[in-house]
């Protein structure tokens, strides 16, 4: 990515902001910690999509949001912009000694245990104390799984991974029968765990594929809205069985499409 990049523009414009808008003037980094997350979330969406278009416009809301940070950090005495950009630079050179330095890796799991021991080297008390403890559940179990492996702790197979998986079904039906719901919540957490684990062997993002459900059944479920609507009808006073009925009309009309 050999390219003039001068964000110096950008930089100039937030200087103009603090100093000008009533709004930017006020902002400090714990009212922008929300909307950050929002951002990532916004470039999350882009990337389910492949709305390329999207994720430009996203990375520049979030380029925005660090050169924010940076300027509130200069005006704290705490940081510099350019303090940011060496940083991490200096990171990425250490945690590549493969590429700047002499150590010999076969594949991207050997990058990805180097990577863990040289943060261990930095004073990291436990491999997962780098996964963030506000992660959604979800991709904190992924990120959890993909750490634990970089040390060895992990599955030898995919088959071991099911059998575990139905070990937890088993489980969770019998804190079913027990009735005792922070039981049951327990042992659902363990199914989830295992079914991610197993999704993760598969070399698929779980999260990325519970996102694609959520939008496939948002949108069969406007569409039979539509559909009944069309009718004259109301969804609340149809049958379930009924409900069914139209729902597998829909999806057999999306297959084919």
């Amino acid at each position: 990515m050999n390219q003039n990049i001068n964000i110096n523009h950008l930089v100039n414009i937030m200087d103009d902001l603090r100093v000008k808008c009533p709004w930017d003037k006020k902002q400090n980094i714990h009212t922008l910690r929300q909307q950050t997350i929002e951002e990532t979330y916004e470039l999350a969406d882009a990337i389910t999509e492949n709305d390329w278009q999207g994720i430009k416009e996203e990375l520049g809301d979030l380029l925005l949001h660090i050169i924010f940070y940076s300027k509130i950090g200069l005006e704290e005495n705490k940081f510099t912009l350019q303090e940011v950009i060496d940083g991490i630079c200096e990171k990425l050179i250490k945690r590549h000694p493969h590429i700047y330095g002499n150590v010999i890796v076969n594949d991207e799991e050997d990058v990805k245990k180097n990577w863990e021991q040289i943060k261990l080297s930095e004073g990291k008390k436990s491999v997962l104390s780098g996964v963030p403890k506000s992660l959604p559940a979800m991709v904190k179990a992924m990120r959890i799984q993909e750490k634990a492996k970089q040390v060895g702790f992990e599955w030898a197979t995919k088959e071991q991974v099911w059998e575990k998986v139905e070990e937890e079904k088993s489980e969770l039906l019998e804190a079913v029968a027990s009735g005792k719901k922070e039981h049951i919540a327990e042992e659902a957490g363990d199914l989830f765990f295992s079914v991610i684990n197993y999704v993760r062997f598969l070399k698929v993002d779980a999260e990325n594929a519970l996102e694609l459900t959520n939008k496939k059944f948002i949108k069969r479920f406007t569409q039979m809205e539509e559909a009944v609507e069309k009718e004259g009808l109301n969804l609340s006073n149809l049958t379930l069985g009924e409900m069914d009925a139209i729902w597998n009309k829909i999806k057999k009309q999306n297959i084919e499409t």
